[in-house]
């Protein structure tokens, strides 16, 4: 199948039961389920609004173990922008998350230019172990954007996404398609904000 060139390609990597699957299909489809069932990889499309036209964001969930490193090495270099998730209740998960990073520099050759946002889902979880400014730290430190998500309440999964595209420099992008931009401030005061259990 040939290349779609006004495809733009998400990656979504994270250890096994962190919420990758969650978070995208809550996303794309706005639906939660509550089991877990274990991804080898799948792919959602979505059309969005790119450079005053139509294009294809295409997601790409892929699997919490590194049993396919031939497929996550594919998936990188086939990417445009990268969504690193952990959950807030391990720790373990953000470690795990790491020589993930390493791989897309690797490949890519430096992440100025590349989107990347490492995600702390789950943040409705009471049980935390890594705190909100951890996060923050480790995304500074991979000179990357940090936010906090929950796939189950629906808190900031579109704005991930947007978020995600508005990191985007080579083109300008948006999930309106009627090109309409967000209100700028709005987002920035969501993307600090911590969760809470209503």
């Amino acid at each position: 199948m040939p290349e779609q060139s006004n495809d733009y390609r998400v990656v979504v990597f994270g250890a096994g039961g962190v919420g990758k699957s969650s978070l995208v299909l809550r996303f794309v489809k706005g639906t939660f389920r509550d089991t877990y069932i274990p991804t080898i990889e799948d792919t959602y499309r979505q059309v969005i609004s790119c450079d005053k036209s139509v294009c294809t964001l295409q997601i790409t969930d892929t699997t919490g173990s590194h049993q396919f490193p031939a497929m996550q090495r594919l998936s990188i270099s086939k990417g445009h922008a990268f969504i690193l998730v952990f959950s807030v209740t391990s720790k373990q998960s953000l470690e795990e998350l790491k020589p993930i990073y390493q791989q897309i520099l690797q490949i890519k050759g430096s992440v100025d230019t590349i989107p990347v946002m490492l995600v702390g889902n789950k943040c409705d979880e009471t049980q935390r172990e890594v705190e909100t400014k951890e996060g923050e730290a480790v995304a500074k430190e991979w000179k990357c954007a940090f936010m906090e998500t929950s796939a189950k309440m629906n808190y900031n999964v579109k704005e991930l996404f947007q978020e995600l595209l508005n990191l985007e420099k080579r083109r300008n992008m948006s999930l309106n398609i009627d090109g309409k931009r967000s209100n700028k401030q709005k987002r920035t005061d969501k993307i600090k904000g911590k969760c809470s259990l209503m």
